[in-house]
């Protein structure tokens, strides 16, 4: 999923680099006890301290330059900028020495402050051989530290190419999958309306508002990545509309959508395959036909949605090589949320006998695979489709 680091992320971001520091510090502690046998406790603090102060500076000239880079600079130069997290060498060079100078001294003026003992020898009056050995020794500090940002940069901005190249595949292959779903319904829709021209003239153009209902919701839904789940719902309804006036009596249909759900944000035509499904797979072979139920409600931070059908059941027919619609819901679902959300297939436990799709989907990521929250439809907008989607709450009324 862009945007600003979690929670967890700045932990572990801070975690290593302390772990960074720690390692420097330990090691160049141990350098200069060993070269001028000096007390290693007090050479740890000064070699803290600088380390700290040249990792500091480091790092808000890094920011600072960046922020002083993006003055004046065009969108493509701001784009390979930000790409990288990192400024120019030329630029950083200067400052990485200059923060080597101020982070030795000004290290070494907050460690004798905070230990209040004679400076030992990274301090190094007097003693030319051991300047010139500390001087070294901090500008390869400094390389050091730079290197390590240098590659966290990089290879941040590697996760974050390949995280937006995930998104795009993940994207096309929905508008793919949603291709190739609105055809297979319009197919099956156009196929039953040729036969019920010769029948049913007034049944026919019924059937046809409803169809142009369909398509209109379905052009609009093409153009963004998620919906309202009361307009999901309303176009279901569409959908069911057109199969009752081809089953007539022996398909009804109730809907249950709690008002306090019906604004959030679903995938397009996520439902419509498991409706399909349940009408030609369950209720179609079923002689007295029967009721399909669809009901949205909350578990925990799960949106479940719930396709629920009095048909043959399953198994109750054997398998239809053509049929795609529970695939195509698992595909979206694993693209959109991985293992967060599911689809579930029972045969239902009552009475009534048929199918119970579920469907769940986590509360906190309806956004999907690109991690921005979807935006919320107006009152205007949510209304008319909430009112759509409760069109029918009875079983046993038609839309």
């Amino acid at each position: 999923m862009a945007g600003l680091l979690q929670p967890a992320t700045w932990r572990m971001r801070l975690l290593r680099e302390l772990v960074f520091c720690a390692v420097i510090s330990l090691s160049c502690a141990l350098f200069f006890s060993t070269m001028f046998r000096e007390p290693f406790a007090t050479n740890l603090l000064y070699a803290a301290c600088i380390t700290a102060t040249i990792q500091l500076l480091i790092r808000a000239g890094r920011f600072a330059i960046l922020r002083w880079f993006e003055a004046g600079r065009s969108e493509v130069e701001l784009g390979a900028a930000r790409e990288r997290s990192w400024p120019h060498w030329k630029l950083m060079l200067p400052w990485i020495v200059l923060s080597g100078v101020l982070g030795y001294v000004g290290g070494h003026a907050i460690a004798a402050w905070l230990s209040g003992a004679q400076d030992p020898s990274l301090l190094v009056e007097g003693n030319p051989r051991a300047l010139l050995l500390s001087l070294c020794v901090v500008l390869a500090l400094s390389l050091g530290i730079t290197y390590f940002h240098y590659t966290r940069a990089r290879l941040a901005a590697t996760e974050a190419r390949a995280q937006a190249a995930q998104r795009s595949a993940a994207e096309t292959q929905l508008r793919l999958l949603q291709s190739q779903l609105e055809p297979h319904m319009l197919f099956n829709t156009l196929a039953n309306l040729r036969v019920l021209i010769g029948q049913d003239p007034q049944r026919a153009q019924d059937m046809l508002n409803h169809v142009i209902a369909f398509l209109r919701a379905t052009l609009d839904a093409s153009r963004a990545g998620t919906h309202p789940l009361a307009t999901e719902f309303a176009r279901i309804g569409d959908y069911l509309a057109l199969m009752q006036i081809r089953m007539g009596e022996r398909l009804r249909v109730e809907t249950e959508l709690p008002p306090a759900l019906a604004a959030l944000p679903v995938p397009p035509l996520l439902l419509q395959p498991l409706v399909e499904n349940a009408i030609k797979h369950g209720l179609e072979p079923a002689v007295g036909g029967g009721w399909i139920r669809l009901a949205a409600h909350r578990e925990d931070d799960c949106l479940v949605l719930t396709v629920r059908d009095t048909g043959v059941g399953l198994g109750a027919l054997p398998p239809d090589p053509g049929c795609f619609g529970t695939a195509q819901v698992r595909e979206r679902l694993a693209h959109l949320f991985g293992e967060r959300a599911a689809l579930e297939l029972h045969a239902a436990d009552d009475g009534d006998g048929g199918t119970l799709a579920i469907v769940r989907l986590p509360l906190a990521d309806t956004a999907g695979p690109d991690g921005r929250a979807a935006r919320h439809p107006g009152p205007a907008a949510t209304a008319r489709a909430t009112g759509a989607a409760h069109a029918t709450r009875s079983p046993h009324n038609s839309h």
